[in-house]
């Protein structure tokens, strides 16, 4: 009796629905949507010429093919669940190369295995059950017509593909514009399947892509969570805004062409009482690693419960993850949205920032001046620094290493130690930016700075991994409190404003393990990324409270107001915080939350806040989504195009 086979096709078919439809649960956390059918569709190619590599040779070659393809579909979809399970999106081919070295990634790849293991072996199953039953998949060679046959059917399926993204091709994220115009990672995989989004993404990758920008003036503009209530002030204080002829700059180049035609229609953020507020003090700006609000405490770590309550103090910030560190740099620092590809371009291209924190302080003629107690390359600084205006950047491996310890892990407080005679006591201002180092992941008590701190913390009702992140934190207060202390000696504090943001929460941590140490229950997507935005100076007599909702790309422009610098915040994505511009926090998955609500791209939520009203609700979600979109598309053409050395430069 001839033993029982089934056809390559339909074992592709069942594992890789499975894998698609596991991913899709995981990262869109649903199924069932019109996504489905594009699924099924865009499916079918990539099936049957899997299958035709599995009977194009002789038996055992084609076996080898089947047991290859399999691992490989695997393996790539554990790398995706991974991936977006760290970092809250999908893994992009863009991200390669975007570090010198691998430490942000290898190291805390086991521990999110151990912590997703039933997922990672969801994802095992199909090599598994090919392992079990590969002897009961038909694996002869197929005869020259049917391999003819079969790879008709394919071009024929691929053909039929893209005649189902012409209905409804010109409406906003048409399944025709999510294929070739808009870089949404999730609605891509949620309406095409991970398969099919990585086609996109490498095609993406060797070609380039068109953005498309959204010009919506519809629906009102609402005042920021600080000005809802109040009424208008009599004192006019003009905008942030300089004299662009954007009509006159006529280019050749599309990209410049459309960002032209979108800043001319953009509103400029408005000046405040608070313009020019410490204009002529320095500035000491820090990007603290893996610093989040649950670090604070009034014991623990005093010196940042200081800053935290005192200065300006703001309730509603968000330090969102966008590719660890080097994300959370280049919101804080330029003030534009850092995708995978944006960021990319950034280390590669080398383009012009003319908005930089170093180069808008070095225009009105401060000494600028960086530092990093880590591998002075790392997330290639040693050219992304130039782009900031730091051309005076010292790290490990230029110069640091000479003047403190330097091997993993290095202590933020030596920085501090060394550094300060390199700025302070000389005369003109100055901007120090500091990347600190000593909170890195991985945490457990055996790493050398969280050794020097973790006997603090035995009395608390903490886990291990929690107790070691709250140890690192404190050499973070530890490096302020001599930071302050090396000011007072100089005679510089009160002419120095300290400002402080986390490069991103401890997202090695679960939203569990966040919580342990959170006074109110956190999610995984938005409020886990809540946190503190430290803007002090010693002469502010009272804490100014702000309640407008802010995130790390709207650092920048709020410290050019503060200081009185002249920008235009039309070519800023972020907004100053202390304007009556509406408050707006960006997240990676294209979620956001506003000063009247929270939107969850996954589930395609909003959720008003309590004692907020909207006239129309679903006029208020478009609007908002239409600027969120539009803030991925211009940061990435801005820095594509180099578009401020042209609109600027010039």
């Amino acid at each position: 009796m001839k033993k029982f086979q089934i056809h390559p096709i339909i074992f592709y078919a069942i594992i890789i629905l499975f894998l698609e439809l596991f991913i899709k649960a995981t990262i869109c956390k649903h199924i069932f949507n019109n996504g489905l059918l594009y699924l099924l569709v865009f499916s079918i190619p990539i099936i049957l010429i899997l299958s035709l590599f599995s009977k194009l040779f002789n038996h055992k070659i084609n076996k080898i093919f089947l047991f290859i393809n399999t691992s490989i579909l695997v393996v790539y979809f554990e790398v995706q669940l991974i991936f977006y399970k760290l970092f809250s999106l999908p893994f992009s081919f863009s991200t390669i190369g975007l570090a010198d070295q691998a430490l942000d990634f290898t190291s805390i790849i086991k521990d999110a295995i151990i912590d997703f293991w039933p997922q990672f072996i969801c994802i095992l199953l199909p090599l598994i059950l090919l392992i079990i039953f590969h002897k009961y998949i038909d694996t002869e060679q197929n005869s020259k017509k049917a391999s003819l046959i079969t790879l008709l059917i394919v071009l024929a399926s691929y053909g039929v593909s893209f005649l189902t993204l012409i209905p409804g091709k010109k409406s906003y994220n048409s399944a025709y514009k999510l294929y070739y115009n808009v870089d949404d990672q999730i609605s891509i995989i949620d309406k095409f399947g991970m398969l099919t989004y990585t086609k996109i993404d490498i095609k993406r990758q060797i070609f380039g892509y068109e953005n498309e920008l959204i010009i919506d003036n519809s629906g009102e503009f609402l005042p920021s969570a600080d000005n809802q209530n109040s009424e208008p002030e009599e004192i006019e204080y003009g905008d942030n805004i300089t004299e662009i002829d954007f009509a006159s700059k006529d280019s050749k180049n599309e990209i410049i062409k459309s960002l032209n035609n979108y800043f001319a229609s953009t509103p400029a953020s408005g000046q405040s009482k608070y313009t020019g507020m410490f204009k002529g003090k320095n500035l000491i700006f820090i990007l603290a690693e893996g610093f989040n609000e649950v670090a604070v405490d009034e014991n623990r770590t005093p010196t940042l419960y200081k800053l935290v309550n005192n200065g300006f103090v703001f309730n509603n910030f968000y330090s969102p993850v966008f590719l660890s560190t080097t994300g959370g740099e280049f919101q804080a620092t330029t003030g534009l949205i850092p995708t995978q590809e944006t960021l990319k371009l950034w280390k590669s291209e080398k383009p012009t920032i003319s908005y930089g924190l170093g180069n808008s302080f070095k225009n009105i003629g401060y000494r600028a001046q960086s530092f990093h107690d880590w591998t002075y390359t790392y997330y290639k600084r040693n050219q992304t620094m130039l782009t900031l205006g730091f051309d005076n950047y010292t790290g490990c491996g230029n110069g640091l290493e000479k003047k403190m310890r330097c091997s993993w892990l290095p202590f933020d407080t030596d920085m501090i130690n060394v550094t300060t005679p390199d700025y302070l006591g000389k005369e003109g201002n100055f901007v120090t930016y500091y990347v600190t180092v000593s909170g890195h992941s991985p945490y457990t008590k055996g790493g050398n700075v969280i050794k020097k701190y973790y006997e603090y913390l035995n009395d608390k009702e903490y886990s291990t991994i929690v107790k070691s992140y709250l140890a690192s934190q404190m050499e973070l207060d530890r490096m302020l409190e001599t930071l302050i202390s090396k000011l007072e000696e100089s005679g510089e504090l009160d002419d120095t404003v300290i400002a402080l943001v986390g490069d991103h929460y401890p997202y090695t941590l679960s939203t569990d393990e966040m919580n342990e140490m959170s006074d109110y229950k956190k999610d995984g997507i938005v409020e886990v990324n809540r946190s503190n935005f430290i803007l002090w100076n010693n002469t502010m007599e009272e804490p100014i409270e702000i309640n407008k909702v802010g995130s790390q790309i709207d650092v920048l422009p709020t410290l050019l107001n503060l200081f009185g610098i002249e920008y235009d915040s039309r070519l800023i994505i972020g907004k100053d915080i202390l304007s009556d511009y509406e408050g707006l926090a960006i997240f990676s998955n294209r979620s956001w939350v506003s000063d009247y609500g929270t939107y969850n791209a996954s589930s395609k939520k909003f959720t008003i806040k309590e004692g907020m009203h909207l006239d129309d609700v679903n006029a208020y979600v478009s609007r908002i989504n239409n600027r969120v979109s539009n803030a991925f598309s211009i940061s990435k053409m801005i820095i594509d195009s180099d578009y401020y050395k042209y609109i600027l430069e010039k």
